[in-house]
């Protein structure tokens, strides 16, 4: 279980209910760079065009559910090799095994926000991206009572 919740310097869940978000998976090493401020996309993905404000975070492991969320400052296209927040090393571990792009979207974020109650698993995962509200992910307390709300 996370204990980000519990620190003193947690940033507060105070972001506009109606806000869009869009809901993504993020295995450890992705959620780590999440830490450290960005999560990139192939820019062949759906999620590039789209219109949110927030990115929430399915977490693989340790928890299988949706822990945090964080706002969306900006987003920059990043090219293999080309200035950038990624690194090669980055490229190996967040694209590499999932895609063979030589271009992303680096969805650059603001601190990490912890659900006060995590949206656990109860299916099969999240897939994709997922869009719903800021609200939606507050009273959601299953990814089915999500999927209910969500659009794909």
């Amino acid at each position: 279980m996370d204990l980000d919740r519990f620190t003193d310097d947690t940033p507060a869940d105070d972001a506009p209910g109606e806000a869009r978000v869009c809901a993504v998976a993020a295995q450890t090493e992705t959620f780590e760079r999440c830490r450290q401020g960005f999560y990139p996309s192939p820019k062949s993905y759906d999620r590039t065009t789209e219109s949110f404000d927030y990115m929430a975070f399915y977490r693989t492991a340790p928890v299988s559910a949706v822990t945090h969320y964080a706002p969306v400052t900006a987003r920059t296209e990043q090219t293999r090799g080309g200035p950038g927040p990624m690194d090669e090393d980055d490229w190996a571990t967040l694209i590499d095994p999932f895609s063979e792009t030589d271009t992303v979207l680096v969805f650059e974020l603001g601190d990490l926000v912890p659900l006060d109650s995590p949206v656990e698993n109860d299916q099969h995962g999240l897939r994709g991206a997922w869009y719903c509200t800021i609200d939606d992910l507050r009273t959601a307390d299953t990814l089915s009572t999500l999927a209910a709300t969500a659009t794909t």
